[in-house]
């Protein structure tokens, strides 16, 4: 990229140049060509300016990190990633978290786009971005310059600029008092536990599917295939689809379950995990 912007400022350089040059020259400078010069100066800047402020985005990006076969959230995005040649490994588990650190906010250009676990971003809502905190942990987020605090709900990743180490929406930033200024100093603190998720395992009752079949008979013989390889399943109707649909299991938890799916996926590719 600096590559790439240092030729646009030669040719910046070199239009203005030809655009301005002066009079009893090998080439006169005519009123046509100084309006072209100009024109050509002028696009080029414009394209430098929306190249740099591309280039220097500091938050990063991050696509649904820990993404199941099933489209969800696996272990709440505990798999590791890797930004600007640093991978992060998230927690599994956010019980007695805290942290302290600086807070910045996030707002405008990032309204509506998607977060980390796939929800729409709102820069009025309570919601923030942490590097490692599981996707739906609740955190206490305290301005240690002030003493106002809020509570908000981990849904995306960031921020990736040293020393900070969370992201508020508009809102957050607004209630701790920190809009103006953009950062302060504050302090974190889990609340509670993620809904299902203990010790980082989310427990439950899970099934990996294997295959969908319009015909019952087609789903028994599927079904009894998996048996005689010592595979528990069942075989269910689901009525929107009308198919019968074959899954193996049930699993106590989802990593157990997305443990099976990948033994599975040789035998039966293209599986994924389901929750009860």
């Amino acid at each position: 990229m600096q590559k790439f912007l240092s030729l646009l400022m030669r040719r910046l350089n070199a239009t203005a140049c030809e655009a301005w040059r002066p009079r009893g020259t090998q080439l006169p400078a005519s009123p046509h060509r100084r309006r072209l010069g100009l024109a050509t100066l002028s696009l080029l800047y414009l394209l430098m300016l929306i190249l740099c402020q591309s280039s220097c985005s500091l938050r990063g990006s991050v696509t649904d990190p820990g993404k199941t076969a099933s489209g969800g959230a696996g272990s709440r995005g505990s798999k590791p990633y890797t930004i600007q040649g640093k991978t992060y490994y998230p927690l599994l588990s956010a019980k007695g978290f805290r942290e302290e650190g600086i807070a910045s906010w996030y707002g405008p250009n990032f309204h509506g786009k998607k977060t980390a676990n796939g929800e729409r971003y709102d820069m009025y809502g309570m919601t923030a971005a942490h590097k490692i905190l599981p996707f739906g942990t609740k955190v206490r987020v305290t301005n240690r310059s002030n003493g106002r605090s809020i509570v908000v709900r981990i849904n995306d990743r960031g921020p990736f600029v040293t020393d900070r180490i969370i992201d508020l929406t508009r809102t957050g930033a607004e209630e701790i008092g920190m809009l103006a200024k953009g950062t302060a100093p504050v302090v974190l603190e889990s609340v509670g536990t993620v809904k299902g998720l203990e010790d980082g395992r989310f427990k439950g009752r899970f099934y990996v599917q294997v295959g969908a079949f319009g015909s019952r008979s087609n789903a028994d013989r599927l079904l009894a295939e998996c048996k005689r390889q010592g595979r528990d399943g069942r075989v269910w109707f689901a009525d929107h689809a009308s198919l019968w649909r074959v899954q193996v299991g049930p699993y106590s938890g989802l990593n157990e379950a997305e443990a099976a799916a990948a033994i599975l996926q040789e035998t039966y590719p293209g599986n994924f995990v389901v929750a009860e």
